[in-house]
């Protein structure tokens, strides 16, 4: 069964591209929608169902395996890609990059979902390079200079982190004789402190902090978010650095090194130290877009410092979050791409009043920066509140009261956005600004339903799925 989660996009990108693009134009973009929505419900209606999943299989030579924590990024994947897909359809102007930008998404889903249930360290490496050559092209679609430029920047680190990821692949391969998941975790608990093996999982965790944009390697990812066309934007923000990076990390350490007292001391330095680089980075930014770039630099923050905890509470916190950040900040670049194609311009300072002609963009807007910042009850509170009490249990205080004080500087720019942006009196070149079309409007109404849901019904969601 895991298998079709690789083949059916790849056949579907197959068969896309065997006739004219001209005439597969509305068949592609129904039959994408159709691929990531169903991806999204599928994963839903088995974590719902509390099936006991565990699917091992082999694939021209990939092992891959199904379990819950596949579905939860296979659920995640799914629904911000068929958001992305939505808000690409309306913003994407000319027709061969609408198709183009299809099947890169298609390519991003096969890395991504490879990513979700691989077996061993060299095909989780090939589907990260994979999602990565897809994510490169996404960025540069346009190919405006400004794009070129930050896809320069993202593939010069890339390249850096491919480096060290392959290094560690071949120390681990030198000491355990095998890259399997399973090999390496009896190889590590062996080692007793083993230079090689110390050395294969600090490359292997800088390769991904890399990749997830996590500081200090922080500084490709403004640059790309801001470069990016709308819809990439979204679907770069919403999953791609998150399954990349910090799923990838996740799956790392729960299946091969565990959390040793070393690798929580680093999750915690890197998490609080990219929380609150990201966080001070956001305030006084002027472009919308650069500002949700180095916010999401800071909740990715949070994200490690949940797994830094180390606990059962810390990682199902961060994961929580992993699903929550996915949520709002999909949503806020939705509303972005909403404001710049509305008014034609990122720059913060020339906006005003816009929730006066665009309600439901302002309304939507709020509620995803309200969850951003931890403001109860949405959905981004709970999740907050989580990692802040794994990390009290944990005796790690002075991570934990970082974290709040983080949140207080998120809500202050995030009150900033609004007030610059959607508060106040409407500028006077702005009064014929209408609300956006429905292939953006939906997705952000969407996502804030399911910001409020979670928020609203946490102790019903805590009971049927997450736990």
């Amino acid at each position: 069964m895991s298998y079709l989660f690789i083949l059916v996009p790849f056949l579907l990108l197959l068969i896309l591209n065997l006739f004219p693009q001209r005439k597969m134009e509305a068949i592609a973009f129904w039959t994408c929608m159709l691929v990531f929505s169903g991806q999204a419900l599928f994963a839903f209606f088995c974590v719902f169902s509390r099936w006991n999943i565990y699917w091992p299989e082999a694939l021209l030579g990939f092992n891959l395996y199904f379990d819950r924590l596949a579905l939860f990024l296979l659920f995640t994947v799914g629904l911000v890609g068929a958001v992305a897909m939505l808000v690409g359809h309306f913003t994407i102007k000319y027709e061969h990059e609408r198709f183009n930008f299809k099947n890169l998404m298609l390519v991003s889903l096969i890395g991504i979902n490879g990513i979700a249930m691989v077996r061993d360290l060299f095909t989780l490496y090939l589907f990260i390079e994979v999602t990565a050559i897809a994510t490169f092209i996404l960025i540069a679609l346009q190919r405006d200079r400004f794009a070129i430029e930050g896809v320069l920047k993202y593939l010069i680190l890339s390249v850096v982190a491919t480096t060290l990821m392959l290094s560690s692949i071949a120390l681990f391969l030198l000491f355990a004789g095998g890259l399997s998941f399973p090999a390496l975790r009896a190889a590590v608990n062996a080692s007793g402190g083993n230079f090689l093996i110390l050395s294969a999982i600090a490359l292997f965790l800088c390769g991904l902090f890399i990749k997830g944009g996590l500081f200090p390697f922080h500084g490709w990812l403004p640059d790309a978010y801001t470069a990016a066309p709308a819809s990439v934007s979204v679907f770069l923000a919403g999953i791609v650095t998150k399954a990349s990076g910090i799923f990838a990390l996740t799956r790392f350490l729960t299946s091969v090194t565990g959390f040793s007292p070393p690798i929580k001391s680093i999750l915690l330095l890197v998490g609080a130290l990219s929380v609150v680089t990201g966080a001070l980075a956001a305030i006084g930014q002027k472009d919308i877009k650069r500002m949700l770039a180095y916010s999401s630099i800071s909740q990715m923050g949070y994200i490690i410092l949940g797994l830094g905890a180390g606990t059962k509470l810390g990682i199902f916190a961060a994961l929580f979050h992993f699903l929550n950040h996915a949520l709002f900040k999909g949503q806020l670049f939705v509303n972005a791409a909403a404001v710049e194609e509305q008014v034609g311009s990122r720059d913060m300072q020339k906006m005003g009043g816009l929730a006066q002609n665009m309600p439901i963009t302002g309304t939507t807007a709020l509620l995803a920066s309200l969850s951003a910042a931890g403001i109860p009850p949405l959905a981004g509170f709970w999740s907050k509140l989580f990692i802040i009490m794994a990390l009290w249990l944990t005796g790690n205080y002075t991570y934990a009261i970082i974290a709040v004080l983080a949140s207080v500087i998120t809500l202050g720019y995030f009150l900033a956005l609004q007030r610059q942006v959607f508060f106040g009196k409407i500028r006077e070149e702005l009064c014929n600004i209408r609300e956006a079309n429905i292939y953006v409007v939906l997705p952000a109404v969407i996502l804030s339903f399911l910001t409020v849901f979670i928020g609203l019904c946490f102790p019903l969601v805590m009971r049927l799925i997450i736990r």
